[in-house]
């Protein structure tokens, strides 16, 4: 599930420039990158993977590739987790869009294969497929900006904030006031940190192979 090598092909490692940062990147090794639709609901909605409910916070489905969100969670990022800002926003969708990605990369197929030979270790499969969406996170954030100048001061400061804010440790601290970590499904507060921050810094694909990093 190596980000490095696809088919023989060797993934980029350099900057990458044009409007579309993942149409580029793509184009790099040899591939077609099909963008996902964005679906915005509220409540529940219907999904090719299932009913999607607000409860779920935002998701991808890979069935019929889109990403969904409910816009009442932004709410809820703003005032229950205390994350706001326009690139707090941002960096959710990105992480969404970090799993079409993994998509269509083959990543996640292969995931779904892994969890189904060893399902006890189902959720510490899933938490390294989560990092690393928000270590792609970080290489589009990096791109973007490359591509665009489009991000601002503090912006950067906010995805972070947002990262912290919904580690699983802090949603379990909020809802329960203890943590489990054998519960975790994305990841501690500092891996969502510190593994955004690495696809950020880098700008490249090559550093968010978290299925054969050491350490998380």
């Amino acid at each position: 599930m190596s980000l490095t090598t696809l088919g023989g092909k060797k993934l980029p490692t350099q900057n990458v420039g044009e409007p579309d940062v993942w149409n580029r990147v793509f184009k790099k090794f040899g591939r077609q990158y099909k963008e996902p639709k964005l679906v915005i609901f509220s409540g529940t909605t219907r999904t090719a993977c299932g009913t999607g409910q607000s409860a779920m916070g935002p998701f991808y489905c890979p069935a019929d590739q889109k990403v969904y969100i409910d816009m009442r969670f932004y709410q809820e990022l703003q005032r229950k987790f205390r994350a706001p800002g326009d690139f707090a926003q941002a960096y959710v969708i990105a992480h969404e869009v970090g799993h079409h990605v993994q998509k269509l990369l083959g990543i996640a197929d292969k995931v779904v294969q892994l969890k189904q030979r060893h399902p006890s270790s189902a959720n510490k499969i899933q938490v390294r497929m989560e990092l690393q969406a928000d270590c792609l996170s970080g290489v589009w954030a990096n791109l973007n900006h490359q591509l665009h100048n489009r991000l601002q001061p503090g912006d950067i400061e906010e995805g972070l904030n947002a990262a912290n804010a919904i580690g699983d440790d802090m949603i379990q601290k909020r809802q329960q006031g203890y943590v489990v970590p054998d519960a975790f499904t994305h990841g501690t507060a500092e891996q969502r940190v510190r593994w955004f921050s690495t696809g950020y810094k880098a700008g490249r694909m090559d550093v968010c192979d978290t299925f054969k990093a050491s350490k998380l």
